[in-house]
Parts: structure tokens; sequence; C-alpha cells
């Protein structure tokens, strides 16, 4: 076979995510699971169409394509997307780059590549012959013809004929099912308002992070230091298939659960008993799309949609109240996070801006009891704007990127939200073609929630150029009697600043990253020198695009005053090239990646670290399986956190002993939450699969350490009955 030069090296004896952005060479020496699945996929591609035929001249069969198309929507298009544009990490499948690409390359290491790295939370799961035809399927959309041979001299399954045995035009076009079943109406209680989110009663979780100051902190302790080792399961809750990255809200006794595939569920808090379902009717595509977090406000759940809608539920019956359609799906728009609800505003972030469209990503505000739109902040700035000659000359549609992923928090006495923005795309300047600090990307906007006037914003890494985002939780701390905004990104900067006028107050790096210096006196980025992407050029930097810190909150302890962070320690060597200027073109830029451990690592990928709002470094543990759950503070003196290995733990926030562990189905992951139920202290912990990089790096770079690609669960804990009456 020919293989491109500049990829032919193998690091780690894997493949790296987002493999289908450049053909590359697979190893033969991996684990048993590669290797088999390997060699069934060089079986498909050894039959006489396909054995030395470019993708330009390879044969398939169009009901091979029409088998695919099935079998795309079910296994792919919810990274790449139902038109094969691709989205976020997963690169387009369809249109002149793909076809620039692999238009040239053998099918056979097309075929092998997929057969070996997709699914990417399950690779090698499907069948050759589904494998087959989901390429059958990619080469119909780039308009090879069809032809009498099927792909590979493998009988494909029969039009119309999925290999499961379901119809192809039911597993084409069925959605989930739509629609509310309540089982028991909750009784009428009070009305959640506006001073109810400002102080929370410490029994309830009424927000993502408990708190509009996005904390992730409970004052509750009667599960302390002392009696955390005595914690026992006391029911659990199995939840829909996809990915899962869930925080449950608790209210009077009631927990609201948002499942993939935007399913919200209503349950006992103290029984788990399943009280009502909402399923929201999605495109087949998008079966498993996470929410990261609902809102609660009056008699309402408030949910951000896979299909770009924001929709409110009867928070008794789960019946639809009302729904606003934000934007297109189809353009790429969607909602992976969901709102918050300021000043009675339901005030929601859009993601999904990686392909050039006419309209930026943007932040809404909505009438809570109606769902109309009050207001809507484009997070790119238009020619002719304030900020809209930081993208030089580019006009509005190749202004890229400026995704709201993470809700955001709010001061109330300033009457201020506030919102971090992610990179502009595609992510490196010379893909992008301006060299310009490209605002309000990599920022923090600080809105008014009546209005949506811009405050302030303080852009942190101006002209980023690595997709190095900054657009994670933003929390809110008073220090020395000065009111903060503090975050970290990708890199691993804590940012400190003032949360009234957006000045800058100090930046610490935790120096696990090598591509910027900040001037410790006025905040501004620089990139360190070689450090800048050169088009078709290889790069090696650290951290990698999954970032040392991510979507993963850290917790915050006003005991210690400290900051809890889950990182996972990694780097990567990639290549950036040229987009298309049209739209619907653009997207991330990046052609090749390779992962590999931190050079300071020492073969660990997880570190979670207790960092003082001063910077300093309190204590750390480092293990070789990531962190990769948000971590969870409490007035008993404890952080929890858990990892890809399937453990949660609970450390001293002081001290940093480890106090407790448990071993779950599947990788720990989402928001663990605490809440009381007549008296009862409890701890909720998500377990799930699906999250991007994060989750498929330890497959390539700690091999040895694997979880199941099935689990998606809450696990409910409490003590004893009889530890929890105790004097």
């Amino acid at each position: 076979m020919h293989y491109d030069a500049r990829v032919e090296r193998i690091v780690d004896g894997t493949e790296s995510t987002g493999a289908l952005m450049h053909p590359r060479r697979i190893d033969r020496h991996s684990g048993g699971w590669l290797w088999g699945t390997l060699v069934a996929a060089a079986a498909l591609a050894s039959g006489p169409a396909a054995a030395s035929a470019q993708l330009a001249s390879a044969s398939y069969t169009a009901a091979e394509a029409e088998a695919g198309r099935a079998l795309y929507d079910r296994e792919c298009a919810a990274c790449h997307m139902p038109n094969l544009r691709g989205s976020f990490e997963a690169p387009e499948l369809a249109g002149p780059t793909f076809r620039g690409g692999w238009g040239e390359q053998p099918v056979a290491d097309l075929l092998e590549l997929i057969g070996v790295t997709m699914p990417p939370e399950s690779a090698g799961s499907l069948a050759p012959e589904e494998y087959a035809s989901i390429v059958a399927y990619i080469l119909q959309q780039n308009d090879y013809a069809a032809g009498a041979v099927a792909l590979g001299g493998v009988t494909a399954p029969a039009a119309g004929q999925a290999s499961s045995g379901q119809p192809l035009a039911v597993a084409a076009s069925a959605g989930l099912p739509g629609g509310t079943y309540t089982l028991h109406p909750i009784a009428e209680r009070a009305p959640v308002t506006d001073a109810m989110l400002r102080d929370p009663d410490p029994e309830d979780w009424l927000i993502y992070r408990r708190t509009y100051a996005g904390w992730g902190h409970s004052p509750l302790d009667q599960i302390d230091r002392d009696n955390v080792g005595d914690l026992q399961l006391a029911w659990v809750w199995s939840m829909a298939d996809g990915r899962n990255q869930p925080t449950p809200l608790v209210y009077d006794g009631v927990m609201y659960l948002a499942n993939p595939g935007n399913v919200v569920q209503a349950l006992d808090a103290v029984t788990g008993t399943l009280l009502w379902e909402y399923r929201r009717p999605l495109p087949e595509a998008f079966r498993g799309a996470n929410s990261r977090n609902l809102a609660i406000y009056d008699d309402k759940i408030y949910m951000g949609t896979r299909d770009a809608h924001v929709v409110a539920l009867d928070a008794r019956t789960g019946e639809l109240v009302w729904e606003t359609r934000m934007a297109d799906y189809n353009d790429g728009y969607s909602n992976s996070s969901g709102p918050i609800v300021a000043g009675g505003r339901v005030v929601n972030g859009i993601n999904g801006c990686s392909r050039f469209m006419p309209d930026s990503c943007f932040i809404t505000a909505h009438d809570a009891a109606t769902g109309e739109e009050l207001w809507r902040r484009l997070t790119i700035a238009a020619p002719g704007e304030p900020g809209g000659d930081t993208w030089g000359d580019l006009p509005m549609l190749f202004r890229g990127g400026g995704d709201a992923w993470i809700a955001g928090s709010y001061d109330a006495d300033l009457g201020l939200t506030y919102w971090g923005v992610a990179q502009a795309k595609p992510w490196a300047q010379v893909s992008r073609r301006t060299d310009a600090d490209a605002l309000y990307t990599s920022s923090t906007l600080a809105l008014d929630p009546a209005t949506g006037e811009m405050r302030w914003y303080f852009q942190h890494l101006p002209g980023e150029s690595h997709d190095m985002d900054e657009t994670f939780e933003r929390i809110l701390v008073e220090v020395d009697g000065r009111p903060s905004v503090f975050t970290m990104g990708k890199l691993g900067i804590l940012w400190q600043l003032d949360r009234e006028t957006g000045q800058y107050i100090n930046a610490t790096d935790l120096g696990y990253q090598n591509i910027v210096d900040i001037d410790p006196e006025t905040g501004r980025m620089s990139f360190r020198p070689g450090m800048m992407p050169v088009l078709d050029e290889e790069l090696s930097f650290c951290p990698s695009h999954s970032g040392l810190k991510s979507w993963r909150a850290m917790a915050y302890s006003p005991e210690t005053e400290a900051f809890y962070i889950p990182l996972t320690l990694n780097c990567q060597r990639t290549i950036y090239s040229e987009v298309e200027f049209r739209e619907g073109g653009g997207g991330a830029g990046m052609v090749f990646r390779e992962n590999f451990l931190h050079p300071d690592s020492d073969g660990n990928m997880g570190e979670f670290v207790a960092m003082h709002v001063s910077g300093e470094i309190l204590w750390s543990h480092r293990k070789r399986s990531p962190y990769i759950s948000a971590a969870l503070t409490t007035g008993g003196g404890l952080t929890f956190v858990g990892t890809y290995d399937r453990r949660a733990y609970a450390y001293d926030v002081a001290t940093g002993d480890e106090l407790w562990e448990t071993r779950l189905p599947t990788a720990v992951q989402g928001f663990p939450v605490t809440y009381s139920v007549d008296g009862r202290q409890y701890v909720a912990i998500g377990t799930g699969t699906g999250g991007g990089s994060w989750t498929t790096m330890p497959a390539e770079l700690i091999p040895d350490v694997r979880r199941p690609n099935g689990g998606n669960g809450l696990f409910v804990f409490a003590l004893p009955a009889e530890q929890e009456s105790a004097p």
C-alpha cells in the first residue's frame, strides 16, 4: 500500500482520535481486539474490486450504499453530521477536502482505518460487511458512481434490510419515540423563585453547579471526613445509551435527570422510582446526544436540545409547555449543555459553529413563561461593529467558531452573567487566513441578562491557534475583598479577573503547556518561538487538543479557599492544512493528529490538583487512568471525583488523603452532586461513555486500562441509616 510519507511514523502503536482526517499506517502489533478487526477489514479489502483501487475508481453497489446510509445514520452521523460535513473533532467525510485527502488513496486503506478506529467508543464492533457498506455510502456521497461489483467482492446486505434484521427504511428514518409518560404526577409545591436560586436550600441542588457562583460545592456535612468510608449504595438508575455527562437537579425530594438522546426523567430522590419521562423526538442520528445540564425555575424544567431548540417542561408532569427553535441543526448548530435562568430569563449558549455559515455562534435569552427570544448576542464580532476589525478583512461568512459550550454563572448583585467563548475556527491562524485577535473568541464575556448588552470582555488568548479553549466554567469568588471570576482552560492556566470591570488580576500556569507565555503584569498572551502552525508542516505541542483541563468542571471549597481540578496529561503532533472558503466549508483545518503522553507524566494520564486561589498547589494525586468527571466539594471537608477506569474517590480537601473508593460499571463522568431529603444526605455519581478524545485517548496511550463500552447510570450513596441518625 501507499502511505503519505508525512505520517509514516507510528506512536505508541496506536491510531489517533480523528484518524479519518488523513490516511496513515495502522500498527499490527496492538492488542488482539485490534488485530482481529484489522484482519476482517483487510479481508474485505482483498477482493477483486478493492485490493488496489483508488477511491475514485473503487466499485460498490447501490444496495451497499443504501445499507450504509442507515448504518451511517446509526453509528456515525451524531459526530460527522447527517450531511457528512463533520463537526468538532469529527472531520468532513464528503466534499472537496475529503476527496483531496483520500481520492488518490486505495479504498483498502479507508476500509482498514475505519475498521480499527470506528466507532470511537467501540472500535471494531461492527461486522466487516457493515464497514464495507458505510464506506460505500461515503463513496456515493462523494459522487463516485456505483457499479455492479460489491466493494471488496463481498455480498452486501440486501437493500431494505439492515444486518440487525430491521428494515432499512425504518432504521434510516425512525427517530426516538417522542412524548411524555407520566407515571406519578408530582404533588403541588412552591415554585422555584429568583430568591431561591440566589440562596438555594442546602438540601437542594437547583443549578448546574448548585449556586450561581459555580462553586460545585454543598454545605451539607452529614457525610464527612470521619464517616465517608462507610458510604453504602442507596439506589441505582440505569440511563439511556449514548454520550452520558449528567448533572442531576434536585428540588424538594425530586431529582431531574437528563439522559442521552434528550430524555428527561423525574425520579424520587430517596428511592429512585420513576415519576415521569419526556423523550425529545430526535432524528436517528442524534439518538445518543448528551445534555450536561438542565435548569429549573417557577414550575418548569428547561433543556437545550441536540436539534438546536430550547424546551420547557412542566416540572410536575413532564408535559411539553413550549419549545423555541434557535437555529437549523442541519447547519451543525446544537446544544451539548443547557441553560441557566438569570433574572427570570432562560439564558442559553449554542455550539456547533465549526463550519462557515452566515451567522456565528450566539447566546440567547428567552422568556421563561413563553419561550419568546428576548435577545441574541453573537459571539463573533461582525465587520463594522466594535471588535470587527480583529478578524482582518474576512467577511462574516468566514468568521467561524466562538461556541458557548458550557452554561454560564451569574452575579445577581452586579446584574451580570459570565460566559466562556471557545476558539476561532479553523483552529490555526494559517488555516483561517488571519493573524488578528479574532474577537470575541477565547474570551470571558460579561452580559446583562436583561438586554444582552456586553458590559465587558477579556480575551485570554488573542489569535489562538491550537484549539486551546477557554470556554469552561466561570467561578465567582471574593478574594481579599475583591469580587473575582476565575476560570481555567485547556492550557491549565488559572485566570483571575475583576468580575465588575473585567480587569486582569492574575494568571497562574500549572506548568504543563509549552505553547504560550503570559505577561504577569498585563495578562497579555504571546506565542513561544516555534509554536505557530505552518501550513502542511508537522507541529508538536502540549497539551493536545483534548486539553489538560476540559468540561470536567473544577470545584471550589470555602474551607481551603482552593479549587479542585481534574486534569489529563497529554500532548500531540499535528498538521494543519487549508480549508474550503465557501458556505458550509471551513472546519477545524487539522488533517493529522497523534497523541502521546506528556513527557512529565511518568506514564500517568490523570492528575487531580488542589490549587489555592493564590495559585499555590496544596496537594495533587496522579493516576495512570485519567480523572474524567467533574469535582464536587462539601461542607464535610470532602471532594469527590471519578476516573476512566470506573473508580469514584473521596479525598480530604485539606490534606488530599484518600478516604473512600468504590468501583462502578463503567467510567465515572458527568457532574456529581449531593443533596438531602428528610435529614439524610445523599451523593449521586454518574457513569457513562462518550465525551470526545478525553475518553478515547486512554485506549491509545494506556491500552492496558480498559472500561466497558456500556454502563450509563446514576449511583446514589448514603450512610447506613443507623449512622445518619446518630448524635
